[in-house]
């Protein structure tokens, strides 16, 4: 399964949105990780029609999460960005050709697409499973407990 790069930009701005009091700016977020601002704009502007985050206009104004970080997922977040669609889509295959199935014997979906199914189902748990508390805590931990009061103390910085 291949997604975008807007989905890891997301995912990290999330993060970090989730350790700011204040809303955070777009430029502010690229800047601090190193992307391209208007293409992250456009991942914001999605998230913020999934209602993940809201834009505040303004001096002042930025991008905050819209509900605490325990309860927005990473599946939010995925298919914010890249959508709704499955990775596998049956075009039943089995129905073409010289050996071709008839259609009234294809009341179910064929083995490849019920395991394709299955797949999906179990990255969409796995996914959900996981909040962007969970990765905050987890890049915290991966950091020995400095990663997160780094991206704090930054955002605290300068807001412009």
């Amino acid at each position: 399964m291949k997604l975008s790069n807007g989905v890891e930009w997301a995912l990290h701005s999330c993060v970090t949105l989730s350790q700011s009091r204040a809303p955070v700016r777009a430029t502010r977020l690229a800047e601090l990780h190193g992307i391209p601002q208007a293409y992250l704009a456009k991942h914001l502007q999605a998230l913020s029609r999934a209602e993940i985050v809201h834009a505040t206009a303004g001096q002042v104004g930025g991008y905050t999460l819209t509900r605490p970080a325990a309860s927005v997922t990473m599946l939010e977040v995925v298919q914010a960005i890249d959508g709704t669609e499955p990775a596998y889509r049956c075009t039943e295959i089995r129905q073409r050709g010289p050996l071709a199935v008839p259609a009234e014997q294809c009341e179910r979906p064929c083995a490849i697409a019920r395991a394709m199914a299955a797949a999906q189902e179990a990255w969409y748990r796995a996914l959900a499973a996981v909040s962007i508390a969970d990765l905050a805590a987890a890049i915290d931990t991966d950091s020995d407990g400095t990663a997160l009061a780094d991206v704090r103390r930054w955002l605290a910085g300068s807001r412009h």
